[in-house]
């Protein structure tokens, strides 16, 4: 019975022992103020491709962000980047690392997307690129170039053509992802291609390359965002802001250890560290304020309405899109001015 009595009260002081260690790490885990993450919901599935802008979204995976604020992501790679814009609008992500221009013709169509966030803004990170022998967009008419139908490089090609009092028919217009355009140019099978980073930058070195055209000509007219679709930004709002949390902590993140980062978000895409700092000199990360005053009405390119409305107009007189969209509505402004407000940040 001795024996008996003893194994019992052994079993109870177990217990007794474990409930403490529980309560222990429970308050450990309080203290370091990391959220585990919920692993009952399915992932927010987000799409992104190699765009300097874009390839931070690994910082904030691979330094634990998502973990810090216990959301559960799941970031969907998509080497050809209309693949991404596809996926979106099919459901197949919830989300897409997309440009302006190229979210106002689903829009267009009724497809319900929110802009929610500026990765940045292109400043050089988008361009036409052609032989040495071609000085200006005019040296270009009868000339082979390539870009893909309807994607923003096809808007700044035709940008491009228009300063200089020439249209799309002026050139010889060939249809190619910029995953082959760039190889092509490279081999010598065309006059010249508008690339993207990195692709633009391989294109100069390898192709001996020119840049004659680029969205430094175009300041304000290529910004690069994070899109949702409606439905999920109705049914899970705290895991949306959750995630615009980590993005900003994430940069931030980077700011304090920039030879890590670009050794991460290099080894994401492929590219050697020092030919993505200079991808990365191309393109204008935004800070919470930048966002700020790109969601705040203005008349001017700073404003994403006035943008969006500007190149929906342009687009639509050179047919590439149907109807123009109310762009203020497919802004959301409200998990920014959310988490400036916490931050304290005017």
């Amino acid at each position: 019975m001795k024996i008996k009595k003893r194994l019992a009260l052994g079993m109870v002081l177990l217990i007794a022992f474990m409930l403490l260690a529980g309560c222990g790490q429970a308050k450990e885990k309080a203290a370091n103020n990391t959220e585990e993450t919920d692993g009952s919901k399915e992932p927010i599935k987000i799409g992104l491709s190699p765009w300097p802008g874009w390839i931070p979204w690994y910082l904030v995976e691979e330094k634990g962000f998502f973990n810090k604020y216990g959301v559960n992501v799941e970031l969907k790679w998509f080497p050809v980047y209309s693949d991404s814009l596809q996926a979106l609008a099919t459901g197949k992500v919830d989300a897409n690392s997309q440009t302006l221009s190229d979210t106002l013709a689903p829009v267009s169509k009724g497809l319900p997307l929110k802009v929610i966030l500026v990765n940045d803004n292109s400043f050089g990170g988008d361009g036409v690129v052609a032989k040495p022998q071609y000085k200006t967009m005019a040296d270009l008419k009868g000339k082979k170039v390539a870009t893909e139908l309807g994607t923003i490089d096809h808007l700044l090609l035709v940008t491009g053509l228009d300063r200089f009092g020439m249209q799309e028919s002026d050139v010889e217009f060939i249809n190619m992802t910029v995953n082959d355009a760039g190889p092509a140019f490279i081999a010598g099978k065309l006059d010249a291609a508008v690339l993207w980073e990195p692709f633009l930058t391989k294109a100069v070195k390898e192709g001996k390359g020119k840049i004659i055209f680029s969205s430094k000509d175009t300041p304000g007219l290529i910004p690069d965002l994070l899109v949702f679709n409606e439905k999920t930004i109705k049914e899970r709002p705290d895991d949306v802001k959750k995630i615009l949390m980590a993005w900003f902590d994430a940069i931030e993140w980077w700011k304090q250890n920039p030879e890590e980062a670009v050794q991460i978000m290099a080894r994401k895409v492929e590219t050697d560290p020092e030919d993505y700092k200079i991808s990365l000199q191309s393109v204008k990360i935004f800070t919470i304020e930048d966002n700020l005053k790109a969601f705040t009405k203005a008349e001017s390119m700073d404003y994403l309405g006035y943008t969006g409305l500007k190149t929906a107009e342009f687009l639509k007189s050179k047919n590439m899109l149907e109807t123009i969209p109310d762009v203020e509505k497919m802004l959301d402004d409200s998990f920014i001015r959310t988490i400036a407000q916490e931050r304290k940040i005017e």
